[in-house]
């Protein structure tokens, strides 16, 4: 940066570090996805995931090393949480993604023309750090992107949403997962504290502000536990008490994708074709994601890396898995 004044560069020499994340290791699917993994320092290591389509490129990004929410179908809230990423961190993997797939794809032209705060972590509890981060995305001297073309995903962290809105609305994605506050208070613990009807009407807020006219609501389908015919019809019961002048959400119906520690199984092709045309007939636009690099542990909910359990997130979920054995029987 010979632009910079002498003796400002040798401030900077002694203030600052402008170098990218090292990279660990690196899996290609079958499918052409990629996954990354990131050394941040102290022991802990996160992933990013980019993903080809024929319209778009998509990058998944990481905004923790861990996460604390601890969802049950989650792998990522099994390791626990270590814990927040900078702003730096969090631009790294979109920085390195954009600058190796040129290379390696021979293009001059963007790559990544889609990114989803999707990866390790929840976003809104690393508040402070993300924001500038998308700001960067959106900066016409940054990355360029269009706020429908960033999306955030959030469990339901109902203050931050609001906070979100009026900082940087970008496309927003809520982590469901439940009809009904017993099942979610189950599912996802953030429940207990923001119980459903709080997140809807915060996501109705969060619309008269959003880039697009909805809100995309993710939802894992778990082989008898939230996959049911009765759970469709909660679904279509709470978007409609919840709908203020028509339809304003859309459901994307997730695949499980199993890990020993869950104790759970993948809901079945027919079982989600049921569930997702209840939803359709109903006027809710649903779309039943397709997995992608499953094969090297890249699909939703498989991200890990290497966390150090610093909440000891791992271990209470473990002694709750115990207790739920005990009380149901195995096989039963």
């Amino acid at each position: 940066m010979s632009d910079l004044a002498k003796s400002l560069r040798e401030k900077l020499k002694v203030s600052a570090c402008i170098q990218g994340l090292e990279v660990i290791s690196e899996h290609k699917s079958s499918d052409g996805t990629i996954k990354w993994l990131f050394n941040v320092g102290g022991g802990d290591a996160v992933e990013a995931v980019f993903i080809p389509e024929d319209d778009r490129g998509t990058l998944c990004i990481s905004s923790q090393a861990g996460c604390a929410v601890g969802c049950r179908f989650c792998s990522t809230g099994h390791q626990g949480f270590s814990r927040n990423l900078k702003s730096g961190e969090i631009i790294a993997q979109l920085w390195f993604a954009e600058h190796f797939l040129r290379k390696h794809l021979h293009r001059t032209d963007r790559v990544i023309s889609n990114v989803v705060m999707m990866g390790m972590g929840e976003p809104l509890q690393n508040y402070s750090e993300l924001v500038p981060a998308l700001r960067i995305m959106l900066d016409d001297h940054g990355y360029g992107l269009s706020r429908r073309r960033v999306t955030v995903s959030t469990s339901g962290v109902v203050p931050m949403m609001d906070r979100l809105a009026i900082d940087c609305p970008v496309a927003l994605a809520v982590s469901l997962h439940a009809p009904n506050d017993g099942l979610r208070d189950n599912l996802v613990p953030l429940n207990r504290k923001y119980p459903i009807a709080e997140l809807m009407d915060a996501c109705n807020r969060y619309l008269a502000h959003a880039p697009r006219d909805f809100i995309t609501f993710e939802y894992c389908m778990l082989d008898g536990v939230n996959d049911q015919p009765e759970h469709a019809q909660q679904l279509i019961e709470l978007v409609r008490r919840h709908s203020s002048g028509g339809v304003w959400c859309k459901f994307n119906l997730i695949p499980f994708n199993p890990f020993p520690e869950s104790g759970l199984r993948r809901s079945s092709a027919g079982q989600v074709a049921v569930f997702a045309k209840m939803l359709s007939d109903a006027g809710i636009v649903t779309t039943v994601r397709k997995t992608r690099g499953d094969d090297i542990d890249a699909a939703c909910g498989q991200l890990a890396g290497d966390v150090k359990d610093r909440t000891r997130v791992g271990e209470r979920m473990a002694q709750q898995r115990s207790i739920m054995l005990k009380v149901v029987p195995a096989g039963s």
